[in-house]
């Protein structure tokens, strides 16, 4: 495919993730019309290095080396910027551990809004497997970002995204406070603040199956306190 008909970038953090890129990498490019952008860590267990040798067999893929691990949100940033620079239309922000299904990149693209939300929490989104007590704390959590924030989201956390690239550059990222996975929910204000349409479209997400979870309790607390600063920040 010419490259001028690549319009979207799929940005992909990784950090320790040797045995999902490689199964990643084939399921994301089997989609039409994208591009494959990892933002790699210095991974100690090798994944920048199995990156590289995937890119050099296809011209779709590259990836983004960085000198160390520095959150989920300074990845994100690192990667946004560069899919902009090499002029992406669309950015997808997905997880590479297949909690978030590549056969949804299609849908994320399709609908008509500035910011696309894969949802777990509306009509026909799921969260298969997951322990009562997790589903209460995520869906708690939910609600007491919307209320704190006002935003209305029923995902307010979701990681699995379509962004236009104006959309994106309306964001100063230089003012992005938090550099773990709080990123996405003021990623998410930040679009609503400014006034961009947002969808939300069900997603089932399935935890890991190949790796190590890099999901703490401190998340939690990171989210409750991001949202506290966003409820009283300035328009």
């Amino acid at each position: 495919m010419p490259a001028e008909d690549l319009r979207t970038t799929v940005v992909i953090p990784t950090y320790d993730e040797r045995e999902n890129v490689e199964r990643m990498a084939k399921a994301v490019l089997s989609v039409p019309g994208v591009k494959l952008l990892f933002v790699d860590d210095n991974s100690p267990d090798g994944t920048g290095e199995i990156i590289d040798s995937i890119a050099a067999r296809d011209e779709r893929v590259s990836c983004l080396h960085r000198a160390g691990k520095e959150g989920l949100g300074r990845a994100y940033v690192a990667g946004f910027a560069a899919a902009l620079e090499d002029g992406a239309e669309k950015v997808i922000q997905m997880d590479c551990d297949f909690s978030h299904n590549p056969e949804d990149i299609s849908r994320l693209i399709s609908e008509d809004a500035e910011l696309v939300i894969g949802s777990r929490y509306v009509s026909g989104g799921d969260t298969p497997g997951w322990p009562f007590k997790r589903r209460l704390i995520s869906r708690c959590g939910g609600i007491f970002i919307r209320t704190v924030t006002g935003m209305p989201l029923r995902d307010p956390t979701g990681g699995f995204k379509c962004w236009r690239a104006e959309t994106l550059r309306k964001i100063d990222f230089a003012s992005v406070a938090s550099a773990g996975y709080s990123f996405q929910l003021e990623m998410n204000h930040r679009a609503w603040k400014r006034g961009c349409s947002i969808k939300e479209i069900p997603i089932v997400f399935t935890d890991r199956a190949a790796g190590y979870s890099k999901i703490s309790a401190n998340i939690a607390v990171e989210s409750i306190k991001i949202a506290l600063k966003l409820r009283f920040e300035r328009k």
